[in-house]
């Protein structure tokens, strides 16, 4: 069966399923090799590259329809951090994709979308493909100037980039993006790839340890050329408080 033709097949059922005109479009972050990257998938149809986002049950809300969109769409089934970032709703949005079928395929009606932002280290999971997409990857930031992204994906994931760049200045990042254990340098390089800037390595010391999020281990990150420095830890309790409460001290 061509791409085509298996979303004409599903169309019937997904007006039965679905809500109408409602999606939600996760933008997924993860951090590798100092650079932010974000979780796209490939639709065998028009072998363009997508959000992995879908469509709203009728019986869910929109929380858990997230992350069923996650599990679903790219394998993720273990507790990430969300945030909703915005709405998107021009009228066009979706048409020019779907532009080879009539008004009555279900995908082709005007949705608006809900915007997700999660962060996740791509090493927790391991991504799957679903029925409707012939990949699913990890893409680095600086790579997406050359690739085709379909719709108004583009404009999500860098709204998404700004407002984690701004969430940065009154809730902790880190927890989901980084393993277990970390040294200071190593948390430093994330904030300044999801700043897009270099940052002064005293006061961000400084300001980090001030925030109690972190635990000091009496362990060090051994084989570089130099000392070997200090590892650390989130301390989960305070790092959710801070989620919850907002940073006092940053």
């Amino acid at each position: 069966m061509d791409s085509k033709q298996q979303l004409l097949n599903k169309s019937a059922e997904a007006k039965e399923v679905f809500l109408p005109h409602l999606s939600a479009d996760p933008v997924i972050f993860g951090f590798d090799q100092n650079e932010l990257k974000v979780l796209l998938v490939k639709m065998n149809y028009r072998k363009m590259w997508f959000l992995p986002g879908g469509y709203v049950r009728k019986d869910e809300d929109l929380d858990e329809a997230v992350i069923r969109i996650l599990k679903d769409r790219a394998g993720v089934i273990a507790d990430v951090y969300l945030q909703e970032f915005g709405v998107f709703g021009k009228k066009n949005r979706s048409e020019f994709y779907f532009e080879d079928f009539d008004e009555t395929l279900f995908h082709k009606q005007r949705f608006v979308s809900v915007g997700y932002y999660a962060l996740y280290n791509p090493e927790r999971f391991h991504l799957v493909t679903d029925e409707f997409s012939e990949a699913c990857e990890w893409i680095y930031l600086s790579q997406l100037p050359d690739i085709e992204l379909a719709m108004d994906h583009r404009d999500m994931i860098e709204k998404a980039l700004q407002t984690l760049r701004e969430t940065l200045s009154y809730k902790p990042i880190g927890y989901n993006l980084l393993p277990e254990k970390f040294t200071l340098s190593e948390l430093q390089k994330l904030y300044e790839a999801i700043l897009g800037k270099e940052l002064n390595r005293g006061n961000f010391y400084r300001r980090i340890k001030n925030l109690g999020i972190l635990e000091k281990l009496d362990e060090q990150r051994r084989g570089g050329a130099h000392k070997s420095p200090d590892l650390y830890r989130f301390n989960e309790e305070n790092y959710n408080k801070a989620l919850e409460n907002g940073l006092s001290s940053w």
